[in-house]
Parts: structure tokens; sequence; C-alpha cells
């Protein structure tokens, strides 16, 4: 199989500077780092390079996402898979945000980096990109996170630990498989197809993120909400539930037309703000519950709708809308 490996920088081909700091090398030794991974791989697919970036993912942009999307489908009919090396820091980010720009992938689009460059012995590198390769050969469709041991739903991915190699987490779902000495991939998983892909590229970052805690002003958010932002995401808690004198960061935000979803600080569940008093009033006052996406979801999908909509309602509906398995709990009320 033809696979297409978007190269985009990350841990994974970093080195060592003279005072023990890890940075990108340049363009050349970088891809060289990375070929270097495992020189046998042409036993598993005939590789060929493109060259995106070579960057820390802390400085990936929207406009790194609309890029891969545009290179990915320029080529989509001439390779049966596509690896995307990327840092960890954004790569949920990423991952996200690829899955709603490739509408209807019929093919694999596999994200993978590392926590340890791959010139150190110890390095997660190579298992982790020969793995991405393998999925990327596989009878599976659509956006992958392949780190470790876990394949992820790319809408589901989500960063849980700096340092373990276990670094990422399905959010709220089951992983879509795991690898063994085989790749066991779930039977729900999406298969390959002939349908034709669609692109929706286009993102817009005006989004803010604001995490509510005991004794927090609205104040300080309705400061926010007077920025000209797109729409406001409220980490609240438990169920989707915070102060009752927050319930006017609500108001001002409906008078304004900004949209407010409302997540979760907890790191696993849905928000079900019904259950509560304050929670009933905050949906009756517009704000959309998150359920059970991950905020790198979120965010992301938040701001691929606001590049289609600034109306609050039709926000609601994307955001309520399972496009890529990302929500599943709104199917449920």
């Amino acid at each position: 199989m033809n696979i297409l490996v978007l190269f985009c920088g990350g841990t994974l081909v970093m080195e060592e500077s003279e005072h023990g700091v890890w940075r990108v090398p340049p363009r050349e030794r970088a891809v060289d780092n990375l070929l270097s991974l495992e020189p046998r791989l042409a036993d598993v697919a005939q590789i060929e390079i493109l060259y995106v970036d070579n960057i820390d993912s802390a400085d990936v942009t929207p406009a790194h996402w609309d890029r891969m999307i545009d290179e990915i489908e320029t080529r989509y009919d001439a390779y049966d898979g596509f690896v995307v090396t990327h840092g960890t820091d954004t790569m949920a980010y990423t991952a996200s945000a690829l899955s709603f720009g490739l509408r209807d992938l019929g093919k694999p689009v596999v994200l993978t980096g590392a926590q340890i460059p791959g010139r150190f012995i110890e390095t997660d590198a190579r298992r982790n990109f020969v793995n991405a390769v393998r999925v990327a050969t596989s009878d599976v469709a659509g956006v992958l996170v392949v780190f470790d041991r876990e394949i992820i739903l790319g809408a589901r991915a989500t960063k849980v630990s700096e340092s373990k190699l276990a670094a990422f987490q399905s959010a709220n779902s089951p992983p879509l498989g795991e690898i063994r000495v085989d790749l066991r991939v779930h039977r729900t998983a999406r298969r390959r197809h002939d349908r034709p892909l669609r692109v929706e590229k286009g993102f817009d970052p005006s989004v803010i993120v604001s995490t509510l805690f005991p004794g927090r002003s609205p104040a300080s958010i309705l400061d926010i909400l007077g920025t000209g932002i797109g729409a406001l995401v409220l980490r609240a808690y438990g169920t989707g539930n915070f102060a009752a004198h927050h319930l006017e960061v609500l108001e001002r935000a409906a008078a304004l037309g900004v949209p407010v979803v409302v997540t979760s600080q907890c790191l696993e569940g849905a928000t079900r703000m019904g259950r509560y008093e304050v929670g009933r009033r905050a949906l009756e006052l517009g704000a959309i519950e998150a359920y059970d996406m991950s905020m790198e979801c979120i965010v992301t999908k938040l701001m691929w709708a606001l590049a289609r909509t600034r109306r609050p309602a039709e926000i609601r509906e994307i955001m309520h809308t399972d496009s890529c398995g990302e929500v599943t709990a709104a199917r449920t009320e």
C-alpha cells in the first residue's frame, strides 16, 4: 500500500542541544531523523514524505489545519492512507479539527508523535510511528490517533499526561482499537469505502474558554463578553452546574448573541444540566450543553461552527449533531 506521511515536526524528530534542551532541528535533518526511525518500514508500506512544517505543536494554528486538509484532499486518490507526524501538546486539537474538515473519509488519517525524541535509546517514537503506518494500511476509515498501545478516534482523543508514554486517552468512549501482537479494531469502527471525500475547511478562532471556581465574580467573565468574541466555553462543575449569580453571564451573552457552551471540569462523564435548578435556568437562557465531548473537541468544533454561522440556534444544532463519533449523550436526551 502507498502511504503519505504529512511531516509536521514534533518531539519524535527533535534533538538535544548542548544545554540539554530539546529543540526542532533544520528541515532536512528533521526528515532524516524520521526516516531513520525504522529502515525496514518498506516491509509494511511504500512511504512518501510530504513536508508541511517543522514546528513545536504549540505553534500550530488553524492555518496549519487548513493546509493539512488541502494536502490530503489534493492527494486523496493517490494514496491508500495518511499519517500525520505531530507534537503531542496540540495533537488532540488537530485530530478533532481534521475530523470536522475531512467529511466522509473513506481512508485512515492517522496522527502520531512521541514523548521522547527518536534519537534517545528509550524513545517511543519508533514504536508509535511504525504502528501509525500499520494502522494507515488497515481496513479502517476516519481520523485516528495512534499512541502507545491505543487506537483512538480523532475527535475523542485527549492528552492526559505530560510524561507517561500512554499520553492520550479516549474521552468518555472506549478506544477504537488496541495494538497487541496484531491490530485489534473494534467492530464499530468505520471501514474503508469509495464514497467521495467532502472537504469543509475553515476555523474561526474567536473562542474563549473560561474556568469557573468558587468565588469567581461574574464581572470577570462579563468583561470577556464585551471584547467581540465569537463564542464562550464555560468550564463548570459536575453535570454542568455553577453558582446562580453566573446566570448573569448567560443573560448578557444572549443579549449580545454570543453562544455559550457549558462543559464539565470533570475528566469523565457528560453534562446533564437539567438535573439542577440553576442548570435548567441556564438552558432556558440559551446555554448549549457540551454533553460528553472532550475539551479539545469542543473548542475545535466550535471554531468550525463559527466559520459557518454566528447564529446561536444554528451553533447549538451543529454542536449537538454527531458527525464523526464525537458526541453520544445528546442522542439520549
